[in-house]
């Protein structure tokens, strides 16, 4: 398991995610649009479009452990598919190289120009990006790349090595149902609140890992001391309890301020800032905090490393 997990980490490193390759993740957003088009012509009332939204989950979920678990028992006896097999979509439920090439393109479009950038931007984020002034487009990018350390790296990892691939799988399943239907909006209030819940609780131990991953990592490079402190004050500054961990941790390791008021769908969604001005957010940061996602990663693979010779040793 562990040669496999640090093979996948190092194929995302290398490729990514080629936008012309297969991809798990491409196939779950298609199975779930299919499932909301289905749920919306089905359902009658609020109440049946929340239901849907249950069923939804439980559909997905059962899908994404058992095929892969039992994908894996049939290849057992080929060692060769089997690891093949398994290091691939292992690779796939990491994002870490992608949320590099995103964030790295918003990067450059501001030197071309703030539409470009918004129009980078708006490929990774929920939020309306339109009327984002430059320091707009720079606080989303480090937010995202910042939020998805855990969603996209941390935590699938951290479920992978709990319960092998089909915890990974899983796990991606879910939070791609999060990210396509838990909004906090008319449209999808019923039917993303299931998906939405579920996704908050089993992110609930992975995005305070990150945040611990994030601080210890930085060492002799970021301002860890205020890195915990932000995120330890302000730990309840989001309308997410799990978002918050590692975007106060980098907001307090770089000492920029997060967080805010944004619009999405075109509604309103109040938020709280987080962190406190010591610097004035700049296109750096951008990169600091890509540099912090690959630092946590690092981390992680080590103490996993560690404890997988320990108990050999054991």
């Amino acid at each position: 398991m562990l040669l496999n997990i640090v093979a996948a980490v190092l194929l995302d490193f290398i490729l990514g995610d080629p936008y012309s390759f297969p991809h798990i993740v491409k196939l779950m957003g298609k199975i779930i649009t299919l499932e909301e088009k289905l749920a919306r012509k089905l359902s009658k009332s609020n109440l049946a479009l929340k239901i849907s939204g249950l069923i939804i989950v439980i559909i997905n979920i059962s899908l994404g452990f058992l095929s892969p678990f039992f994908l894996l028992r049939f290849l057992k006896q080929y060692k060769i598919l089997y690891n093949i097999v398994d290091i691939y979509f292992i690779y796939s439920c990491i994002a870490a190289r992608s949320l590099h090439y995103e964030a790295i393109k918003v990067y450059k479009a501001l030197d071309i120009g703030i539409e470009e950038a918004r129009k980078r931007l708006s490929n990774i984020v929920g939020r309306d990006t339109e009327k984002l002034s430059e320091n707009g487009v720079i606080r989303a990018t480090v937010e995202t790349v910042a939020e998805n350390t855990s969603d996209g790296v941390i935590a699938p990892l951290f479920y992978i090595m709990l319960f092998g691939l089909p915890g990974g799988i899983a796990y991606k399943f879910i939070n791609t149902m999060d990210s396509m239907l838990g909004y906090m909006t008319k449209e999808y209030i019923d039917i993303g609140y299931f998906p939405a819940k579920v996704d908050g609780l089993v992110n609930y131990i992975p995005a305070r890992i990150t945040g611990l991953l994030m601080n210890i990592s930085a060492v002799f490079r970021f301002n860890i001391k205020n890195g915990f402190k932000i995120m330890i004050r302000d730990r309840k500054n989001h309308k997410s309890p799990n978002a918050i961990y590692p975007e106060a941790a980098v907001a307090g390791l770089l000492g920029i301020r997060l967080g805010g008021n944004n619009y999405y769908h075109g509604e309103l969604v109040k938020k709280p800032t987080i962190g406190d001005k010591l610097n004035e957010i700049n296109k750096k940061h951008i990169k600091n905090t890509i540099e912090i996602m690959y630092r946590s990663e690092i981390f992680l693979l080590t103490i996993y490393f560690a404890y997988i010779f320990f108990i050999k040793l054991v």
